[in-house]
């Protein structure tokens, strides 16, 4: 009986080394990117897998957009399977730190703050500051921010879009949105005058509704860039040399003209407008 038993045990260990050799085999074979899943034109959640989406992990469900179509460049040249990782915009840098994910792709700003806890690679996107308004409202002919004094003004939680609103003198700074839907709503329904976004967010807009718009300043007259707001970076957990550099290397081999093609076709493919 102490033998049988034995060799049960002895069994069982040699069954779960194979089991955590094949754990971790699969996992140096796959790239596990994080990103919210709902900021398009960078990335959205799609049932499918239309347009080359990219699955997202224990879902049946897909993620595409600009930021899946550059993990996927990234994927491809590491030689593993592009695995998306649904989270929060909070939980991406803890996300990183403790392993859940490999690498953040998810429309963000290389700030310095988040500079302390993730280290970011080169930019792979930079866009500037618009206004997104009704169209028809007084402030759709605006020409610099002066034109915004007394308009009530939002823009999404835990984002510079929503500090820089302090820029405009007189505003009125109302809530901030945890979504960029929930602006469109916002706006849409009267709650908000204008909200704070980039280019490809004008983009998504005014190929998806007709009834926004998006106010483009001249130079001087619009918001002030600090801190490498306006560029886009992928994130990897600090000290990871060999990921930062291989995303390095890919993204210095797309050239701009690539890159806007990239950010248009993700424009045309998103959810609204299909």
């Amino acid at each position: 009986m102490r033998k049988i038993l034995k060799l049960l045990v002895a069994l069982s260990l040699v069954l779960t080394l194979v089991a955590c050799g094949k754990d971790k085999k699969e996992d140096e074979n796959v790239l596990k990117v994080g990103m919210e899943c709902g900021y398009a034109p960078f990335n959205w959640t799609q049932l499918d897998d239309k347009n080359n989406g990219a699955q997202i992990d224990g879902a049946n469900e897909y993620a595409g957009g600009y930021d899946v179509m550059m993990a996927q460049k990234v994927a491809q040249a590491l030689g593993k399977k592009l695995v998306i990782v649904k989270t929060e915009w909070d939980g991406l840098p803890p996300a990183l730190q403790a392993g859940k994910i490999d690498l953040i792709m998810a429309g963000m700003s290389p700030t310095p703050d988040r500079a302390k806890e993730v280290q970011f690679t080169e930019p792979y996107w930079k866009s500037q500051y618009v206004m997104i308004v009704k169209r028809g409202s007084k402030y759709e002919n605006a020409k610099s921010l002066n034109d915004f004094k007394g308009a009530k003004i939002s823009a999404q939680l835990n984002t510079v879009h929503y500090d820089i609103i302090d820029q405009i003198d007189g505003v009125i700074k109302e809530e901030a949105q945890s979504s960029f839907p929930e602006l469109r709503v916002a706006l849409q329904s009267g709650v908000i005058d204008g909200y704070v976004a980039e280019v490809p967010e004008a983009k998504s807009v005014e190929s998806a509704t007709k009834d926004l718009v998006s106010v483009n300043f001249p130079e001087g007259q619009g918001f002030t860039v600090k801190d490498n707001s306006n560029l886009v970076s992928a994130a990897v957990k600090i000290g990871n040399k060999e990921l930062l550099d291989a995303c390095n290397k890919v993204f210095s081999n797309i050239s701009e003209d690539e890159r806007q093609e990239i950010m248009n076709t993700a424009v045309k493919n998103q959810p609204a407008n299909n």
